[in-house]
């Protein structure tokens, strides 16, 4: 059940490794459109510095605005190639991690932070490399009084997450990849940056799109007519 508190589970199946392998190597625009143009996070979602890329399993953190007890809560629970993704109660942007927490993290396996709520720290987290993807940048501390749960399905700005399915971040965004479709969906991923790559040899050609994707014949049925110079389409226009 969503937003339920005082959970915390131990054990949880997470995606096969090799999937989650195989869609490390694509970046989300490209899982986005193979897994059919859903699974993103809003677009306030954010990583804290250029360049910050991860992919791996959710460790799913629910929370209460302001309180970031459960984050150490989490932190026990991650294994080795997690990215912990938290969603919270209501709408926050408090200060919920930073350097500290993301040392803890790190040394127990996890290759980033989704919140949907704030991050400080900002520039020691980029001194260590440990990427996160934030609602915001915000130096408000929090407290640690009301429970919260870990590894139960949560709402991360807007995406529905549950534990283990695969969570893809890099300078576009974050997809979510549900964890029983990681097989299909790598092995669409695959199919489709097989495209591009032949596409991106033709346009470095001279080719254009037009060509490329067949869009002349749908253009000419949709009624785009071409002139060949201004005068000719005034001239039409007095027809």
């Amino acid at each position: 059940m969503i937003g339920r508190s005082g959970i915390a589970v131990r054990h949880v199946v997470r995606a096969d490794a090799a999937s989650v392998a195989t869609l490390a190597e694509y970046g989300v625009a490209t899982v986005h459109e193979a897994m059919g143009r859903v699974g993103l996070l809003d677009t306030y979602m954010r990583p804290i510095y250029p360049g910050a890329k991860a992919c791996g399993t959710a460790l799913t953190i629910f929370a209460h605005p302001g309180d970031n007890w459960m984050l150490h809560v989490a932190a026990e629970m991650l294994q080795p190639g997690d990215v912990a993704v938290l969603g919270t109660s209501s709408d926050n942007t408090d200060g919920m991690f930073g350097d500290l927490l993301a040392t803890s993290f790190r040394a127990r396996g996890a290759q980033a932070l989704v919140t949907d709520a704030g991050c400080r720290d900002t520039g020691e987290l980029r001194d260590i490399g440990f990427p996160v993807w934030a609602k915001a940048v915000h130096a408000k501390g929090t407290v640690k009084a009301t429970l919260g749960s870990v590894n139960t399905p949560i709402v991360c700005a807007g995406a529905l997450v549950h534990p283990g399915d695969v969570v893809i971040a890099d300078d576009d965004g974050v997809v979510i990849v549900p964890k029983l479709q990681a097989g299909r969906v790598a092995a669409a991923a695959s199919a489709r940056e097989a495209k591009e790559a032949g596409n991106r040899k033709r346009f470095a050609a001279g080719e254009l799109g037009l060509d490329v994707y067949g869009m002349r014949e749908s253009l000419a049925k949709a009624g785009l007519r071409y002139f060949e110079d201004e005068a000719a389409w005034q001239r039409d226009l007095l027809k």
